[in-house]
């Protein structure tokens, strides 16, 4: 499928826009979510429809400009919107770009904003970015994101939040790194929406579940 401009115009915006990010949220973080989440798209069958491939593409590329951890003033929170208007992106593909965009967080399924209503576009798009956030890449990029926010690797006496609310995981006060893979990353697998990205969660899951064993037997001093 030949890149649309807008897509190219895309890619550039990220480079622009996420400059200076830490290297969990970065551009390379943004493409291979673009990548899994058209590979999810052909496996899934969407790739009879170019409209519906160009939304996932373009929702995919977008999707961390204007991030809550990482926004430095309010404006952003516009660029999304304005670069689909200045693409002339219509309307109704605009506006289901930005519907993906507003609801894949998991902080929106811990705050109740998600529904069984979403569509085959919304789902592999989520399921991308949730893929990137478990196995070897997920496991590289908490740990990077817990160093730029200079969180204690671990602490075997702070014990991980259970039934966490929305306003609980957005504030990340005295929590460990390690600790978010009990809070989030070891449930991801669970929340996948389609069946291409339930199949590529196993694989990702089970090495994280390895990598824990690991580490706390080396924690322990026993391995």
């Amino acid at each position: 499928m030949a890149k649309s401009e807008a897509a190219r115009n895309a890619e550039k915006l990220v480079q622009s826009a996420m400059k200076g990010y830490d290297a969990s949220h970065d551009a390379a973080h943004v493409f291979r979510v673009r990548d899994v989440a058209l590979s999810l798209a052909r496996e899934e069958g969407l790739s009879s429809s170019p409209d519906s491939m160009e939304i996932v593409e373009l929702a995919a590329l977008l999707h961390d400009i204007g991030d809550y951890k990482y926004m430095r003033d309010p404006s952003e929170e516009k660029i999304v919107e304005e670069f689909l208007e200045n693409e002339g992106i219509e309307e109704n593909k605009r506006m289901k770009i930005l519907n993906i965009i507003k609801g894949m967080g998991f902080k929106d399924e811990l705050g109740g904003l998600a529904s069984g209503n979403y569509s085959l576009e919304f789902g592999v798009v989520q399921d991308a970015d949730r893929l990137d956030a478990i196995g070897a890449i997920g496991i590289a990029r908490c740990f990077t994101f817990g160093g730029s926010r200079k969180r204690v690797l671990h602490d075997p006496n702070i014990q991980p939040r259970s039934d966490l609310s929305k306003e609980q995981y957005m504030n990340r006060d005295e929590q460990t790194t390690v600790n978010h893979f009990h809070e989030k990353l070891l449930k991801l697998k669970n929340l996948m929406k389609t069946k291409a990205g339930q199949r590529r969660a196993e694989k990702r899951h089970k090495f994280m579940e390895e990598f824990l064993k690991e580490f706390y037997e080396e924690w322990d001093g026993k391995a």
